[in-house]
């Protein structure tokens, strides 16, 4: 059975919402900051921080990473939004698929962290625990 996480673009949060190219950029974000640490510490850190291509299919509104080694498979991410009270809350869904590994998990994990963590938003892991990266009274 599939697994998902999500982030909750809420009041406090850097943004209101975030598009696919949105999410996309994130994660190149990443990508790019785990190259420089790899650099000051003499060695390729980027591949093994991110061992994954972005793939999409035309007309779809979801994306996927798919893994370029044998430990790592594929995660799902798509944006929506709910009603929470009166209010719309944008959100970004990460999809663990019936055939991800332990390795999908944990990546799965270390993105929604560093997503949840930059855009100062609310984090439900796929555990069902939450995490507040937004300031809050």
């Amino acid at each position: 059975m599939s697994q998902s996480a999500y982030i909750y673009f809420v009041e406090g949060s850097a943004v209101e919402q975030l598009t696919l190219d949105g999410v996309k950029e994130q994660l190149q974000r990443y990508r790019e900051q785990t190259a420089l640490t790899g650099r000051q510490l003499g060695w390729d850190y980027a591949d093994a921080a991110f061992p994954y291509s972005i793939e999409q299919k035309d007309g779809e509104p979801w994306f996927y990473l798919k893994g370029r080694d044998p430990r790592y498979r594929h995660i799902v991410f798509g944006v929506g939004q709910t009603e929470r009270g009166d209010r719309t809350v944008h959100y970004v869904q990460v999809v663990l698929p019936d055939d991800a590994t332990y390795g999908d998990k944990g990546k799965a994990n270390e993105f929604c962290k560093y997503m949840a963590k930059n855009l100062q938003a609310e984090l439900k892991l796929f555990n069902g625990r939450t995490m507040y990266f937004n300031p809050r009274k």
